[in-house]
């Protein structure tokens, strides 16, 4: 009879399994790029090159990943209360329309007070858009996850519908907003290093990376420092001890719904705010979806969606660069290798956990010589 495994240590399970993933995704992509006649390796090293070779490339990397973290987050806070939320698509682009309807309507407020106005609005309206879903599944027992997809769709209609009836500029064919003023953007990092002196490139990289972080720590204080946390993360494991453990789990659907679609918000603040400076249609290009692939690989845990979050930046930046470089490997092939980390991450994530597992044991067991 064989002897159970021991548990893998947290640095294994946190860092070495997601590693191994992500280096089995990018074999498998090698072996896809061989076949379409292409070298695998230079293939690498113009992704790489692209997202981390210059300023420019690293900008453009983080100003990604700054959208990826506030999507993870949004789809991890739910997945410690068992939930699983697809709609945070949707939520972030209403959580647009509150900043847009922030910055344009509320220009009479003095400095910079909009744009924090704003974020706040952005926040609320995301929050508001997730409450229904979370309401439905906690009070009328509808499920979250159709729910969720059902109103990314009512999202996309809302939008859809007041970006060209109601708030396109009078006599413009695009289906956009009025620029915001001054005061409702989010600075970007070349013009605030530009004002003490450090010259960096123009893109879109703004200010909101450094919500992203703070949001990324207030979400680790809650979920392991807070009472609240703790009835998440109960809720989450067993919701019928959680029961009589005198938590509610209907209560805690609630919150961490809510909470999931303020987080959604920073994606607009991101992307609204920080780059467009006015209301688009689909704004969101399915960024809200890779959120749930940054979850999954990230394990829920801020520390990890950052770091997922900025290998997804990378994959975006340097797969544009690539597809310049290379007419073969196109956007499309880019999505394949998006897939197969998703897959790897997500789906087959536990595929070398017993071999690790069983190779840590041998380590650890071995006797000394």
């Amino acid at each position: 009879m064989s002897t159970p495994l021991k548990p893998l240590p947290a640095w294994a399970d946190v860092a070495l399994i997601p590693l191994i993933n992500v280096a089995a995704a990018f074999v498998i992509s090698g072996f896809v790029v061989l076949a379409i006649g292409e070298n695998p390796l230079e293939a690498v090293q113009i992704l790489i090159t692209g997202a981390l070779g210059d300023l420019e490339g690293i900008g453009f990397t983080l100003y990604y990943a700054t959208s990826f973290i506030f999507t993870g987050l949004a789809v991890a806070i739910c997945f410690h209360a068992g939930l699983f939320n697809i709609g945070v698509e949707g939520q972030a682009y209403i959580a647009g329309l509150g900043a847009a309807l922030a910055a344009l309507y509320l220009g009479f407020l003095p400095g910079y007070s909009l744009v924090f106005v704003a974020i706040v609005a952005a926040a609320l309206f995301g929050a508001a858009f997730a409450f229904i879903p979370g309401y439905l599944q906690a009070k009328r027992d509808s499920h979250i996850v159709i729910t969720t997809i059902m109103f990314n769709y009512i999202a996309s209609a809302i939008m859809g519908y007041l970006l060209v009836n109601v708030l396109r500029v009078p006599g413009q064919m695009n289906p956009e907003t009025p620029g915001f003023p001054w005061n409702g953007r989010v600075p970007q990092f070349h013009e605030v290093l530009a004002k003490i002196g450090v010259h960096w490139p123009v893109t879109p990289f703004n200010l909101s990376f450094l919500l992203a972080l703070l949001a990324a720590l207030a979400v680790w204080l809650v979920i392991w420092r807070t009472r609240l946390g703790y009835e998440i993360r109960t809720v989450g494991a067993n919701p019928t001890a959680a029961i009589y453990g005198g938590i509610s789990p209907a209560r805690i659907t609630i919150v961490t719904t809510l909470l999931s679609g303020a987080l959604a918000g920073g994606m607009a603040v991101n992307v609204i705010l920080g780059e467009e400076h006015r209301l688009i249609l689909e704004y969101t290009a399915g960024f809200g979806f890779v959120g749930i692939a940054v979850a999954l690989m990230g394990r829920a845990h801020p520390v990890g969606i950052i770091l997922a979050a900025i290998l997804f930046g990378m994959l975006y930046q340097g797969g544009a660069e690539l597809a310049f470089e290379k007419p073969k490997i196109s956007r499309d092939m880019i999505v394949v290798i998006q897939g197969l980390v998703v897959l790897f991450a997500g789906a087959l994530e536990h595929m070398f956990r017993k071999p690790v597992a069983t190779l840590l044991a041998r380590r650890t067991t071995q006797p000394p010589i």
